[in-house]
């Protein structure tokens, strides 16, 4: 329906304007130019639109203001990382008091037991151990699911994504087999060696990947997030954990997107039963951290496999794992921001975007479906919910995005840059989503009207 010709056109308007209310990025852009290659301090950023990056002056709740004094409502919130507002009031506090007591001794402290026990009853898995990103979670659980089950493969699902762990960069081709992912960067070996592809909501196609017995594991999403929210079928994530335990593989769920539904993620909200679960980002409140839960059993067999004089040389771990800095933020965080009560509105805000956005596609009669996932709601260019991450993918339009996102981002509103997602914060606003709704109603009208 949208005709490229006028696509076009619309988004050398916005180009322009983008540039107009801009010249202090741009001069920090060509400054960086000479420091940073693209300019960008880690390559994705090339990815926002427009011609360079923003650079931000200010971040403070659900608002940011950019070295121009331009003021934007931030519906990306750090892909998640900022899920709990930008530096959040109980979080600051706790950082500025832990700075003064140390950063990092390796060393545990009373935090690290704070911590471990409210995670313990948000997610029902009894043990716990930190890591410095999700992604460090997801290859720690990994290699533990390696080491106590003897086997090598490891079952993800197609178009995942769990962080830059290399097991996960992989794809189906044509004919079902399992292939490295197009911009996967330097794969080590190639990825069918560590690694068995499923498609989403196949449950038949996980039983073919289980049956051969050499799988250690299952690294899934319990709905997929970064190539749009793909949704369970009623059944399929139980039904999941019971293949796994019949195949003797276990079964590790990825939460750090997906604690968008409520406090205990869709593991709580679904009564799901992990073996480990891994998690990062926003329970940090901003700061870099991570962190992987395991049942009693998993833990049991690991001691069995490890041995104290080479504990430190096994892979696992890092010199600033659970270091104080980063458990204190995250004691504050869970305890006084990421509250039931934050939950409650935060969906509800969740909801209200996602109403904004479906009255505008059917008003002007786009083939657009938005789908929610709590405080989380994205939109992809097709009729209905995808069912696969495969069919996600193909409801993308690159050259769609960037416009709809440079349209937004000069009106005023920040998405992630890599699909059509927004996220609401507890200092998200009634006025900042209803904001948005006009906006992006307005795009949509422009969009079809030529």
């Amino acid at each position: 329906m949208i005709d490229r010709a006028h696509l076009k056109r619309l988004n050398a308007i916005e180009e322009e304007r983008f540039l107009a209310r801009t010249p202090k990025s741009r001069e920090r852009f060509e400054a960086a130019k000479k420091v940073m290659p693209g300019g960008v301090p880690m390559s994705w950023m090339t990815k926002w639109p427009g011609k360079y990056p923003l650079f931000v002056a200010s971040a403070k709740a659900a608002h940011f203001t950019d070295v121009d004094g331009n003021e934007y409502i931030d519906l990306c919130l750090g892909d998640t990382g900022s899920m709990t507002g930008h530096s959040p009031s109980a979080t600051v506090a706790a950082i500025k008091s832990q700075l003064e007591r140390g950063m990092t001794a390796m060393l545990p402290t009373d935090d690290a037991v704070a911590v471990s026990s409210e995670l313990a009853r948000r997610f029902g898995l009894p043990l716990w151990q930190f890591t410095v990103s999700a992604t460090d979670a997801n290859r720690h659980a990994i290699r533990y699911s390696r080491l106590i089950t003897g086997k090598s493969k490891i079952v993800v699902i197609d178009r995942c994504y769990h962080g830059s762990v290399d097991e996960t960069f992989a794809t189906l081709d044509a004919n079902g087999k399992t292939v490295v992912r197009e911009g996967n960067i330097g794969a080590p070996v190639p990825l069918d060696v560590t690694t068995r592809v499923v498609e989403f909501n196949d449950l038949a196609g996980m039983g073919r990947a289980l049956a051969a017995g050499d799988v250690a594991a299952i690294l899934m999403e319990p709905a997929m997030t970064n190539v749009g929210i793909v949704l369970p079928d009623d059944g399929y994530l139980v039904a999941v954990g019971e293949l796994a335990k019949k195949y003797g593989a276990v079964w590790i769920i990825d939460e750090t997107h997906t604690i968008s539904v409520g406090p205990g993620g869709m593991t709580a909200d679904l009564g799901l039963k992990p073996d480990i679960l891994t998690i990062g980002k926003a329970i940090g409140g901003g700061i870099p951290t991570g962190t992987f839960g395991m049942t009693n059993e998993i833990a049991s067999q690991i001691a069995k496999k490890t041995e104290r004089e080479v504990i430190d040389t096994g892979g696992i771990g890092g010199t600033l794992a659970g270091n104080a800095l980063s458990l204190a933020a995250m004691r504050a965080t869970l305890v006084e921001v990421l509250t039931d009560a934050n939950f409650k509105k935060m969906i509800s805000l969740g909801d209200r975007w996602c109403d904004g956005v479906d009255t505008a596609i059917r008003e002007f009669g786009l083939t657009w479906h938005c789908s929610r996932l709590g405080a989380r709601g994205e939109y992809l260019f097709q009729s209905s919910a995808p069912k696969t991450g495969r069919e996600a993918a193909s409801a993308g339009d690159f050259e769609l995005e960037q416009y709809i996102h440079l349209r937004l981002l000069n009106d005023g509103f920040l998405l992630t840059p890599f699909h059509n997602m927004a996220l609401m914060s507890p200092d998200t606003s009634e006025a900042d989503v209803d904001a948005h709704t006009a906006a992006f109603r307005a795009m949509c009208q422009e969009l079809v009207s030529n």
